[in-house]
């Protein structure tokens, strides 16, 4: 006779999906290595190592979402997991952005002789920070707005109203991602373009891969709020969701700040500087000696 469990926690059955996406995170780094380096079959090993880490993490989610949907594995005490785990992912994405969003300062706030001891350096053409960039801030902070609204939806057991307000902050994200590829596109400097270029792109285009990955957990949770699965009592996906987009929305202050609104402070045109303070123009005479 088998004996009932007596306890809220959850033995997670054997699982080959963790060994499955180290291999294929391996496969991925040698491949992206020998690719980079020109070796033959890199490009081959890189493929393969992506496509088997998206296969591992579409099945292995596949298994989470039956273990709380349709068995009922993830009680209360099962879900503070979760939890704490996606609390210390998003600590380690701040920590990353930071890094990138420190080089851009550094570079801005003490600006070298090799681009000319301004910033932007010289002969670089910037962004008005008063167009798509303010209006690309403003976007992801309503869509944060539209997202609080699902949650409070869920909260309230209106489920209607809790995938509209899901489809609301996936068209915003999406509009969002369609001015940022217009702006890239129309963009004056490329990445190649000094130090600003490498920072600026990088910066707001790992922001803005951030906002996709966003996107596309929002409409997974769109879909399963539809399929109902998200209840008021069990809807911890949904919550990772949300405080991941916040977390985007929030992030992208500091680029509109230290990239759009300081490399504007002290506009170029081709004839020289304009418009700049006088230790800007000691700085270039400096320079110039």
């Amino acid at each position: 006779m088998i004996e009932s469990q007596r306890h809220s926690y959850h033995l997670v059955d054997p699982s080959p999906w963790p060994i499955s996406g180290s291999l294929g995170a391996l496969a991925t780094t040698v491949g992206g290595v020998m690719y980079m380096h020109s070796f033959q079959g890199g490009a081959t090993l890189l493929s393969l190592g992506l496509i088997f880490i998206l296969y591992t993490m579409f099945v292995w989610w596949r298994d989470v979402l039956r273990e709380s949907t349709l068995e009922g594995h993830h009680t209360k005490v099962v879900q503070l997991g979760p939890r704490y785990g996606f609390i210390l992912f998003i600590v380690s994405e701040v920590m990353f952005l930071f890094a990138l969003f420190r080089a851009s300062s550094h570079s801005s706030l003490a600006p070298t002789v090799e681009i000319g001891g301004i910033w932007p350096p010289k002969g670089i053409a910037v962004l008005d920070p008063r167009e798509i960039p303010f209006l690309n801030t403003l976007i992801p902070l309503s869509s944060g707005a539209a997202v609080t609204w699902a949650h409070h939806a869920i909260l309230a057991g209106k489920e209607k109203r809790a995938v509209y307000a899901l489809v609301a902050t996936v068209s915003l994200a999406l509009v969002f991602t369609a001015f940022q590829g217009m702006e890239y596109y129309q963009a004056p400097p490329t990445i190649s373009d000094s130090i600003y270029g490498s920072t600026f792109f990088l910066a707001t285009g790992f922001h803005g891969f951030h906002v996709i990955i966003g996107t596309l957990f929002s409409i997974i949770c769109g879909i399963r709020q539809y399929l109902g699965h998200l209840t008021k009592e069990h809807h911890v996906g949904f919550e990772a969701a949300a405080w991941y987009w916040h977390f985007v929305d929030v992030v992208r202050l500091f680029p509109f700040v230290s990239i759009y609104w300081w490399g504007d402070r002290f506009p170029q045109s081709a004839g020289g500087l304009v418009d700049v303070g006088p230790q800007t123009k000691r700085r270039a005479d400096q320079s110039k000696e």
